[in-house]
């Protein structure tokens, strides 16, 4: 960089003389020598643009005092823009001396100066520069008062043109040909942050003609893209949604934009993760099919590639429940069928999970979850059922809703039902799609243990922390549980601990009891997150287990990232 500037700085007065005498001078010997000297010219102006992008707009106006005579005499050489190239670069040196808050009328003027440069260079493909000077003079009015203004209509014009070009359809006398859609799109790409040319990036990006390749560039929907995840341009989401489908990479980068914020931090909660997922225009750009397919196979990727992480799976939940809150708003008829956006799934399934719990009576959760588990129990072990995928497919299917399984668990501790036997299946099955038949039917009898156990303390009048300890423990004369088994134990006995009556006032000693580690502090918090989550939603009216919660996921945060900072203290002072 130190060396680029030096470099620079020695060539800057060269170049300034050789545009003062190209700019009197009209001679065969002078536009001979301009296009001699052009490529040098080219990679001096790179070279500027390394240096000033660098640069403070007040440290680029102390050190090159000069610079706009520079670039104006630039912009008003025919030679010199004639060349993409030469336009592309001298449009990126520009946009570093505009300043988005200007401070002073100083900098406005130079904004309003800079903005006239660039309206010189879009309109080069337009109208001859002879013509624009006659006009402004004729007009009376000065380029510095007479550029911002042209600008400004000058991108209304070219709206209006694409716009009327997609009506106009096969009308060729009156279209705008691809050459010129092509173009715009490349002038466009360094500029795509300026609020002035915001319309036409928008028009551009919803442009549909007829022709059958793709006439906008591809540098293009790159810079757009970039600009609406970094927050730098506004975009209504139609024009996202146009964005994403005509251009692959843009939505897979996206996508792969959101999964970063996702983990960036420690630990991110549901409520955040549904920030950032609406944030990110993503579930309401899924309702079209082929976007959703898209995204939805990058969470496959990425669950295959963590081996089911809670935090996946967590991410996964709150994007289908987005997803289906947009397309509830966007569609009370649905444009596309389910089977668009779930191929591989039974549509009667889909159906049957996409109904929100809170649009069914209470009474009739059960009833619910029976049918759900006896569906995919069916289709999971009825080899009859091949069209539908198999076991992994039902289940990654299943755990887009997975609230429905956080409700069979809770259901299994609050009611006396005949449905255990169900709710036991689609919990066994929701976390551990693999298993066989008979490993599964293992897993129900441990949980049916467990939850007999509950059941008889559930209405005990005095409860202690060690017999619900005695739940999650292993016992002594038998062989070490699995860790899956081990696992919904626990989400039993949290279910029982928020739902029982005399559970509120041991929890706490048996959550230090059962959570040894910091990996079972953290599936605790998790449960407790997300549960709070779902009754938000469902405005379930439980005010002592809600009140419980908040104060164990209170206890647990500030447990766990008080450890987690002796942690950090203790590593740095490790030798």
């Amino acid at each position: 960089m130190a060396q680029d500037s030096v470099d620079f700085s020695s060539h800057y007065q060269f170049w300034m003389q050789k545009l003062s005498v190209w700019e009197h001078a009209s001679t065969l010997e002078t536009q001979q020598d301009t296009c001699l000297h052009l490529p040098r010219f080219q990679e001096f102006l790179r070279q500027m643009y390394e240096v000033l992008k660098e640069l403070n707009l007040s440290t680029i106006i102390e050190r090159f005092p000069t610079i706009g005579q520079l670039l104006a005499k630039t912009c008003w050489n025919p030679f010199i823009l004639a060349f993409d190239e030469s336009q592309k670069i001298l449009i990126w040196c520009l946009c570093c001396l505009i300043n988005k808050e200007p401070q002073n009328s100083e900098e406005s003027k130079l904004n309003s100066w800079t903005r006239g440069l660039l309206s010189q260079i879009l309109s080069a493909f337009r109208f001859d520069t002879k013509e624009v000077d006659l006009f402004i003079q004729s007009l009376g009015y000065t380029p510095e008062d007479y550029c911002p203004g042209l600008l400004k209509n000058m991108v209304l014009s070219l709206v209006s043109e694409l716009r009327e070009n997609h009506l106009n359809g096969f009308n060729t006398q009156r279209r705008m040909v691809p050459e010129k859609i092509r173009f715009l799109s490349r002038i466009c790409i360094p500029l795509v942050t300026l609020p002035d040319i915001e319309p036409l990036v928008e028009a551009l990006l919803t442009y549909h003609g007829h022709e059958t390749q793709e006439v906008l560039w591809p540098e293009f929907f790159d810079a757009v893209n970039e600009a609406f995840l970094l927050k730098k341009i506004s975009l209504p989401t139609s024009a996202v949604v146009c964005l994403w489908l005509r251009h692959l990479p843009s939505l897979e980068k996206a996508t792969l934009h959101l999964f970063e914020k996702l983990i960036s931090s420690e630990r991110n909660f549901l409520r955040r993760i549904e920030y950032f997922l609406k944030d990110s225009l993503l579930p309401e750009a899924a309702c079209h099919p082929a976007i959703f397919r898209i995204v939805d196979e990058m969470f496959r990727y990425v669950l295959l590639e963590t081996d089911g992480a809670p935090e996946v799976l967590a991410a996964i939940q709150v994007f289908t429940q987005c997803f289906v809150e947009a397309l509830e708003k966007k569609n009370k008829q649905l444009k596309f069928t389910l089977k668009t956006y779930f191929p591989y799934a039974s549509p009667s399934l889909v159906m049957v999970l996409l109904q929100h719990p809170k649009e069914i009576p209470q009474e009739l959760w059960l009833q619910t979850l029976k049918h759900i588990s006896e569906m995919l129990r069916e289709i999971v072990e009825d080899q009859t059922h091949r069209s539908y995928g198999g076991p992994f497919e039902c289940w990654f299917l299943f755990i887009h809703f997975g609230g429905w399984a956080d409700i069979a668990a809770e259901q299994l501790v609050m009611s006396e039902t005949e449905s255990s036997e169900a709710l036991l299946w689609l919990l066994a099955f929701s976390y551990s799609p693999r298993d066989g038949s008979l490993q599964r039917a293992q897993t129900m009898v441990e949980l049916k243990a467990v939850l007999i156990h509950l059941k008889k303390l559930f209405r005990s009048p005095t409860l202690s922390a060690k017999d619900l300890q005695a739940v999650a423990a292993e016992s002594p004369d038998r062989d070490p549980r699995p860790a899956l088994c081990q696992q919904l134990s626990r989400r039993l006995l949290l279910n029982f601990l928020l739902w029982a009556p005399g559970g509120h006032a041991i929890a706490w000693e048996v959550i230090t009891l059962v959570a040894p580690t910091d990996e079972i502090t953290h599936e605790i918090i998790g449960f407790l997150d997300q549960t709070l989550y779902r009754w938000d939603h469902l405005c379930e009216e439980a005010p002592r287990s809600r009140k419980l919660a908040r104060e164990l996921l209170a206890e647990l945060h500030a447990s766990s990232t008080s450890q987690l900072k002796v942690g950090r203290g203790c590593r740095d002072q490790d030798p």
